[in-house]
């Protein structure tokens, strides 16, 4: 070999690659095409390289020679995301952390957990299973931690518990060149310095790899689930913001429209009236409950609501967020060779009638199934539709209207899925020019070389004449 020949940066990142890691630095096909895409609808892009480090100094030693070739670092979860955010747009190095799935610690006494970035959500919470606690932000799929922190997650539980945001104390993120960096501390609030823990959460690996997480765990409380059904789309939505205007704790409520019930009584073991439908989770004690859903049961009768139908605890209970979960997947079902494109937007809760009334109308004249389901409580819901290839452009003017009208409304592009490829186009038009420039200029001070994650968030090109620009307001 003529070793004067200068190999390409891939080529020359992926001899040191395998001599550092050996068998679990991969470039088949089979494994680059299993880290090509998310569960989005985005079209995939293989990586040239898959690396399965198990520690957090492999992480910061794959980072450096990542640096020293200028090649790009992508981390990959459990696949889960649903805007593209794990996708590789520009090769290079796929970072699976499925082998960072310790728990190192469970302190009870402090309801803190401190794991590693591949635990998935689920095994998590059996493992909390004795202590009386829980770890409660669901998106859902059973996601990795660290993929969660990326996107910034949400889920049913959220109106109550709050979001990855909330719950997130602190971080181990190897960033730059291969230095790891500690954010935040056991303690469960502070005020010391910069809020780097926070800038992290949501940055979908832009700005470095989390490889561990402080989480902050809660009691497992005493619960009791009901459904409802209105006589309009309409009046399902305002009771929730009748509920939640009156200052009513409740654990739980989600969304779903008619034509998604309609669905889960064809496929499912509940049997409900074809309507939209409110599903409830109430937490406290047996009297708190009683007087709680007492004043939310009037509440949905003047709303044009039933009478809330209670599961039994157990299994009947079980069932109900069972069929939350699933519903989707039946709809996809029932249309073959279709894919689901999921919207997610999230609005203040005084125009989420609007929003979602409006949403619907324009999508009834569509011969593309969508239906519309929502952690409701806290403003957020999507629209799913349940398209075939030769629909992506229709589909995509729908998603975009669906994003207009929620920033019009004074709302977000994203609510829980994360901006990934999709929405960067947005995000001028949600934050403004010199917020965008400031984002600009923290991605170029963190990652300057540009290898975290590219292509995803920001919008290209960087404004970056902009933000020395005052006054300016476009």
């Amino acid at each position: 070999m003529n070793s004067h020949v200068q190999l390409p940066p891939v080529e020359a990142a992926i001899i040191d690659l395998k001599a550092r890691f050996g068998t679990a630095a991969l470039t088949g096909e089979s494994i680059r095409d299993l880290h090509a895409r998310d569960e989005s609808h985005h079209h995939g892009q293989r990586p040239d390289v898959v690396v399965y480090p198990k520690t957090t100094q492999e992480v910061a030693d794959l980072v450096a020679i990542a640096t020293r070739h200028q090649v790009p670092v992508v981390a990959f979860g459990a696949g889960s995301g649903l805007e593209g955010g794990a996708i590789p747009v520009a090769g290079g190095i796929s970072v699976d952390l499925s082998g960072l799935d310790a728990i190192f610690e469970i302190r009870a006494d402090d309801m803190i957990a401190r794991v590693g970035a591949g635990v998935r959500r689920l095994d998590l919470n059996t493992a909390l299973r004795d202590t009386g606690l829980f770890f409660p932000v669901d998106p859902g799929a059973n996601a990795s931690i660290g993929g969660m922190v990326s996107t910034g997650a949400s889920g049913t539980n959220a109106v109550r518990f709050g979001v990855m945001r909330e719950n997130v104390l602190g971080l181990t993120v190897v960033t730059a060149g291969g230095r790891i960096v500690r954010t935040g501390s056991l303690a469960r609030k502070s005020s010391s310095g910069y809020d780097l823990t926070r800038l992290f959460v949501g940055a979908e690996g832009t700005l470095g790899v989390v490889t561990e997480v402080i989480l902050r765990l809660h009691p497992i409380p005493e619960a009791r689930s009901a459904h409802a059904g209105f006589a309009t789309l309409a009046g399902a939505v305002n009771a929730v913001t009748d509920i939640k205007r009156a200052g009513l704790s409740i654990g739980r409520v989600e969304l779903l429209d008619q034509p998604l019930v309609e669905v889960v009584n064809r496929h499912g073991e509940m049997r409900l009236e074809p309507l939209p439908t409110l599903f409830f989770e109430f937490h406290g004690a047996t009297d708190d409950i009683r007087s709680l859903s007492g004043t939310v049961g009037e509440i949905v009768a003047a709303n044009g609501g039933t009478e809330l139908t209670w599961t039994a605890p157990g299994s009947e209970t079980q069932t109900l967020w069972t069929t939350r979960r699933d519903c989707l997947a039946w709809a996809k079902a029932e249309r073959q060779g279709a894919h689901s494109w999921p919207s997610d937007v999230c609005v203040p809760i005084s125009r989420l009638a609007d929003v979602i009334l409006e949403t619907r109308e324009d999508v009834a004249g569509s011969d593309i199934p969508a239906y519309i389901v929502g952690h409701v409580g806290d403003g957020n819901f999507h629209c799913v539709f349940m398209l075939r290839d030769n629909e992506e452009a229709e589909v995509a003017d729908y998603a975009d209207r669906i994003v207009m009208r929620a920033l019009a409304a004074g709302g977000t592009a994203s609510g829980e899925h994360g901006v990934g490829l999709g929405k960067r186009k947005f995000l001028i038009t949600e934050h403004g020019a010199d917020a965008v420039a400031l984002m600009h200029q923290l991605k170029a001070a963190l990652d300057p070389l540009g290898i975290f994650n590219p292509g995803k968030i920001l919008p290209d090109p960087a404004p970056s004449d902009l933000i020395n620009t005052p006054g300016r307001t476009d």
